[in-house]
């Protein structure tokens, strides 16, 4: 059983649908995750055009590579371009996905410690740009904010010469609250 399975996500084909798109935040809707780099790159935001698009995507392949690391890091790799990740960078992924595979999720509306970090279906992300997002020309600093923290989280994006928003570097797999499963004092 993998982990999509365990989220009761039916096999259909991935749908996503971005919702109302503003300057300041984006929310994305997924019908079902993406499981392999084929759907994903289906998937409407695969044209990474909009930096809120890679943002996404990478939301869906970090939870990916907690079901199966060689898909995730396809995902990743992809998702990174020309800079694919690093032994150094693969190292760092499996050390946060020790303690389970709960924190990619916790980005997704109705994730929370009480739930296990279970997401409400559709899956739901939305990503917010601060006052600072384009303070570099050419990246983009976008936030989301986790069920299972205080503070919203960070991702950069880069953008190509040919348009396409690539992922630079991210900061959502930081230490959130314990599901309450794992909480002794639960």
């Amino acid at each position: 059983m993998s982990i999509f399975d365990k989220l009761g996500n039916n096999n259909a084909a991935p749908v996503a649908a971005p919702s109302a798109a503003g300057k300041t935040s984006q929310t994305f809707t997924f019908y079902a995750l993406p499981e392999s780099l084929t759907q994903m790159q289906a998937l409407p935001e695969a044209a990474l055009t909009d930096p809120f698009q890679t943002a996404a995507l990478t939301v869906c392949a970090l939870c990916a590579y907690a079901a199966d690391k060689t898909v995730g890091t396809d995902m990743l790799n992809w998702l990174r371009g020309p800079r694919p990740l690093s032994p150094l960078d693969i190292s760092f992924l499996n050390d946060r996905f020790m303690d389970g595979h709960h924190v990619p999720f916790s980005y997704f509306a109705g994730a929370v410690p009480a739930n296990n970090y279970t997401p409400t279906q559709p899956y739901t992300l939305t990503f917010e740009a601060g006052p600072y997002a384009d303070a570099n020309p050419g990246y983009k600093k976008l936030h989301i904010r986790s069920g299972g923290a205080d503070s919203p989280r960070e991702i950069i994006l880069r953008q190509k010469g040919d348009g396409q928003w690539l992922l630079w570097d991210q900061f959502l797999l930081v230490s959130i609250r314990q599901p309450k499963s794992d909480d002794p004092w639960a």
